[in-house]
């Protein structure tokens, strides 16, 4: 059967959709148009290029996490920055644009002159996928076009909508990371230099380092909301939410844990997802969720 799919944001948690697009792939569903906002929206973009879950799982069990999240001179105001990102996607897109993709593709920011959100679906890959994973606050805004974009998961966590502009006649089947009460460790949280155990114990217990864990954590409350209010209203022909244990958007993670959540999640979901895909028997606004 063919499907478009919305790739929902998580940060860390993102690479369960590697997962959920395998399990997906292994049942038969071919995937003809992929939107995705932050995290989801790197996972969509490199679907569309051509990497396979498996070349993705392979690229991101080898990658250093410590490296994402460098800072230079040049960076905008953000208390972390991206520029390790930056040449980690790099090596991933190149000069690749949308219009190279295998399949349609779209990515989500919003910009912070007029408060609306963007839809990147033209241009340059890397650029749009670096203003739809640059949390505000967190990371500095992305240069565009005479704008400053910022992650879209303000706006839209969930793109169901940009999945069927995609392909207006296809199903959407929405992946949501559900990661129940999450909370962020600051020690948990890949820096790119190594501190030292004091420092970092030290540093956990200032008040910056509290309102830090703070931010972040009022971030994914409310992406989490909006993402739920955005869904009944958009009514995708299915959900997945793999059950993410509590790991915050910033932590460090097993690449291949995250991975096979995501798996586990679509297993239990395909024998409803069948049923709710089946002509004429076509349910709509079908949850799956997988809980410990």
């Amino acid at each position: 059967m063919d499907i478009a799919i919305a790739l929902g944001e998580g940060g860390s948690r993102g690479y369960a959709h590697v997962g959920v697009l395998r399990r997906l792939e292994q049942a038969g569903f071919r995937i003809r148009a992929a939107a995705g906002t932050s995290a989801g929206g790197i996972i969509a973009a490199m679907y569309a290029a051509g990497f396979t879950p498996d070349k993705m799982e392979a690229r991101f069990i080898e990658l250093d996490q410590t490296r994402l999240f460098g800072r230079t001179s040049k960076d905008g105001p953000g208390l972390l920055g991206l520029s390790g990102a930056e040449k980690v996607l790099e090596s991933y897109f190149g000069a690749r644009r949308f219009e190279d993709l295998n399949i349609p593709c779209a990515v989500v920011a919003v910009d912070l002159g007029t408060g609306k959100e963007v839809i990147l679906s033209e241009g340059r890959v890397l650029d749009a996928i670096m203003a739809t994973i640059a949390v505000p606050g967190i990371f500095p805004p992305k240069e565009y076009n005479n704008t400053q974009l910022v992650d879209g998961a303000v706006l839209n966590p969930v793109p169901v909508s940009i999945a069927r502009m995609l392909a207006p006649n296809l199903p959407v089947i929405a992946v949501v990371l559900d990661a129940g009460t999450s909370t962020t460790d600051i020690t948990n949280i890949p820096l790119p230099v190594p501190v030292p155990t004091p420092l970092v114990r030290s540093i956990t217990h200032t008040r910056i380092a509290q309102s830090f864990a703070i931010f972040l954590k009022a971030v994914d409350v409310g992406s989490r909301k909006l993402a739920d209010i955005r869904l009944i209203d958009e009514d995708p022909e299915g959900i997945i939410s793999p059950y993410m244990g509590g790991i915050g958007i910033l932590d460090k993670v097993d690449v291949t844990k995250i991975i096979r959540i995501g798996e586990k999640a679509a297993e239990e979901a395909l024998p409803d997802l069948r049923n709710a895909l089946a002509w004429p028997n076509r349910i709509r606004r079908k949850v799956f969720h997988r809980r410990p």
